[in-house]
């Protein structure tokens, strides 16, 4: 396969003026692709041309707009097959899962389209006859979009499609490890004659250069990013000093609660499922597993039996569950954390290694690892593994464990599996996080709002109060 590898920059496709990067294949380290990266010019026409290009977007009948991205995401299932193929190569991702993740591409652009179908604006009334209150919602003007590497295609449309919606322009920039599914779709919407030259820009390279000269620039006018709580405070520090608006959804570290009457079938097969997604490089996989003390024998027997039993191998093969870690460098960050908790009187149960021989002579190959004997303050319980390592806990009375599950400094998504409505309802009530599943596991639906508390962000993205997030509000007073 041919890969893509040019930026789309003011209406262009083109190379970047930046270094040339490799674009690895994490299941046998092969070169896929040479990327230019976009240097500080680039960057500057991008946003040029996107301040130039959005006021005409914003008068644009909003049935227009949605009729744009419609018809965006029916080109996007017309490539279907494409990125999906592009996103196991790049990532490693299982070629199912991938095919998931570009259900969610298309989605994320459809579903944009119907929430600015149905918003509206709101009247309000003053104690004056003849005086009506507006409150309207305006475009930024530019956005700055940041994603991350673990859905690469996916995260384009959830960001781009809303801030689309709502009459801005952008210019995204996709990570540098994976940018050839943000590339491939940038030539998609280049091709379509749908928007406005310089509304769509997206580029690649560093956060540290071209992220950050994005955040920093003077003409955006919102800044959503995807990433790390690091990488989070960073941009946060980068937008103080103009007060820019903000919007980030950041690390995870879950707590999967299984309560004395829980579905034990259902919890270990969610468990499972939730923890191992993208060789669990997921911000709402399943980070640490709380079994009641009931169940934790049988819980822990038959997880460690599934675990297994998971099928890691070729992402392009059908039957596999897991592939590789998407880098060296990431793989060593999960090992790290795995040791430094063995270290500490942590009990491997199964896995915790690389892989190597038949198969893993070449990749990043992890062992799907199940940790029992933890306490909350070892590595693998209180840092974001983001890898397939699951360590397991036992706890004796809910107030005790919402208390741990608490006791982190993210704040994303939560897992509870019981079956007491009243269990339930505390859940929603005493976990503080911005998502809190009962008796399921994610990804979250479009129509819902992903948003985290603490550490893991600000704003939020998917559903009516995403597509809000990319409105200014204002305040008309009118007198007539």
């Amino acid at each position: 396969m041919t890969y893509l590898t040019d930026l789309l920059i003011a209406g262009e496709l083109r190379p970047g003026r930046g270094g040339p990067r490799d674009v690895e294949n994490p299941a046998d380290e092969s070169v896929l692709a040479q990327v230019n990266d976009a240097d500080e010019q680039d960057v500057e026409e991008a946003v040029g041309a996107a301040s130039r290009a959005w006021r005409a977007w914003a008068r644009t009948p909003e049935p227009e707009r949605a009729a744009a991205l419609r018809r965006l995401a029916d080109l996007l299932a017309e490539h279907r097959e494409e990125l999906a193929e592009i996103l196991v190569a790049e990532v490693g991702k299982p070629v199912v899962e991938a095919e998931a993740e570009i259900g969610g591409t298309i989605g994320f652009t459809s579903h944009a389209a119907s929430l600015l179908e149905t918003r509206t604006d709101e009247i309000r009334y003053t104690g004056n006859r003849n005086e009506e209150i507006w409150t309207r919602r305006r475009p930024y003007g530019v956005v700055a979009a940041i994603i991350p590497w673990n859905f690469p295609s996916a995260l384009v449309t959830r960001k781009l499609a809303p801030a689309l919606a709502a009459g801005n322009a952008v210019v995204l920039k996709a990570d540098e490890k994976t940018p050839l599914s943000a590339l491939a779709i940038a030539r998609i919407v280049a091709g379509s004659d749908l928007f406005p030259p310089g509304l769509v820009n997206v580029l690649t390279g560093a956060g540290e250069s071209v992220g950050r000269a994005l955040v920093r620039s003077s003409a955006t006018d919102l800044v959503t990013m995807t990433g790390s709580s690091a990488a989070g405070k960073a941009i946060l520090a980068d937008a103080a000093d103009q007060v820019k608006p903000v919007s980030l959804e950041l690390g995870g570290k879950a707590p999967f609660i299984v309560m004395p009457d829980a579905d034990l079938d259902l919890a270990v097969r969610d468990a499972v499922a939730s923890r191992h997604m993208n060789c669990g490089q997921v911000c709402i996989a399943n980070e640490r597993t709380f079994v009641h003390e009931s169940l934790y024998q049988s819980f822990v027997e038959r997880y460690v039996d599934a675990v297994s039993n998971l099928v890691v191998a070729d992402p392009r093969d059908r039957a596999t569950q897991i592939g590789p870690k998407v880098s060296g460098a990431e793989l060593d960050k999960t090992l790290d954390s795995l040791q430094r908790s063995v270290s500490a009187g942590a009990k491997v149960l199964v896995g915790g290694s690389r892989l190597g021989g038949h198969g893993y002579e070449k990749g990043h190959w992890f062992a799907p690892t199940v940790v029992g004997d933890v306490t909350d303050a070892m590595p693998v319980m209180s840092e974001e593994l983001f890898g397939p390592v699951t360590p397991v806990t036992v706890f004796d009375e809910w107030d005790e464990v919402a208390a741990r599950a608490n006791a982190t400094r993210y704040g994303l998504s939560a897992y509870v599996y019981t079956s007491d409505l009243s269990v339930a309802m505390a859940a929603s009530r005493d976990l503080s996080f911005g998502e809190v599943y009962i008796n399921r596991i994610g990804p979250e639906e479009v129509n819902g709002f992903h948003a985290g508390f603490h550490e893991s962000g600000l704003g939020g993205d998917d559903g009516a109060h995403g597509l809000d997030g990319y409105f200014r509000k204002q305040t008309v007073y009118m007198r007539y």
